[in-house]
């Protein structure tokens, strides 16, 4: 029972430090900016092109940055001995 603290406490720490991890996604002047919670924190758009564009491109940039961050919380994890 105390290894399952102690990884739980292991987890939390994983977790806290990669809320403040940023990943930048920007395709064609569309920039999305996302927090290791799933919190989007900035977006930028591309004025010139269509809405209907813009709209595409940003849904695209959403999705990548969130695969992004599950990737990369799944690679700590594993590096720190978790499994899945």
């Amino acid at each position: 029972m105390f290894d399952q603290l102690k990884k739980m406490a292991e987890l939390k720490k994983i977790q806290d430090s990669f809320k403040k991890e940023l990943i930048t996604i920007e395709k064609n002047g569309v920039r999305v900016v996302m927090n290791g919670n799933f919190e989007v924190q900035e977006i930028n758009l591309n004025e010139s092109l269509s809405k209907e564009v813009q709209e595409k491109i940003l849904i695209q940039c959403l999705n990548e940055a969130k695969d992004n961050i599950q990737k990369t919380l799944a690679k700590n994890l594993m590096s720190s001995g978790f499994s899945f």
